[in-house]
């Protein structure tokens, strides 16, 4: 019971409350992208169901690119700026987790930040050697390339999730629950003020219209 009530306030004696950290862009691209490698996971041993695959594929690397842009202009806890951190601060953060000592970040703590970035870059280098691949270029190497990278996406989306988990009991809030409704604790001048919604909207919209084009076959310089 103490521990719980040290970890609800905050250095300053004051209590944490629910505040806005996820903007909805980052929302939206984190459950879309999820979608989509698992669709496109899911959709890749099929020939008949090449063209969902390569659709999945591209509109994962679309929201990549999306989120790369909004890591530099997006709200406070969006931006790369708050979360990339130094070698030396991920491996402080490790450590202070193996003392029982972590850090209650309010935004992604310095080893889930690093791995979100290591996960885009990934994502588009599936897309890449996808994109050599259904292009026949270097013959079967980017194939095998392909799905090197893609195994190893997986394992990475794997150890994502038994993180989540993990620091959602270490900290004692359901993190998975924060990237649906966008709030964790903190101190109420920590939370964003807008959430974004029309931005949030042009993405999901966006990605969705973008996923109709590869599915309809109205954009052939991608799929053929």
């Amino acid at each position: 019971m103490n521990h719980r009530l040290n970890d609800a306030v905050g250095a300053t004696g004051r209590v944490r409350q629910a505040i806005m950290v996820w903007d909805i862009p980052v929302r939206v691209f984190h459950w879309l992208l999820v979608i989509c490698f698992a669709g496109a996971w899911l959709s890749s041993e099929s020939e008949r169901w090449a063209l969902i695959h390569y659709a999945f594929g591209y509109t994962a690397c679309l929201l990549v690119l999306i989120r790369l842009v909004w890591g530099l202009i997006g709200t406070r806890y969006a931006r790369f700026s708050q979360f990339l951190k130094s070698p030396k601060a991920v491996i402080g953060h490790f450590m202070a987790m193996l003392r029982g000592h972590p850090h209650h970040d309010v935004g992604h703590n310095p080893a889930g930040g690093l791995v979100m970035f290591v996960l885009m870059l990934l994502i588009m280098l599936i897309g890449f050697t996808g994109y050599l691949s259904v292009k026949e270029f270097l013959g079967d190497f980017a194939s095998e390339a392909h799905e090197v990278v893609a195994n190893l996406v997986l394992g990475v989306v794997i150890l994502h999730i038994l993180a989540a988990i993990g620091m959602s009991l270490i900290e004692r809030q359901n993190l998975v629950r924060s990237m649906i409704n966008g709030k964790k604790q903190g101190m109420p001048e920590q939370g964003i003020r807008y959430p974004q919604y029309l931005i949030g909207s042009l993405i999901f919209f966006g990605a969705i219209y973008f996923f109709y084009l590869i599915m309809s076959g109205s954009l052939p310089s991608l799929t053929q």
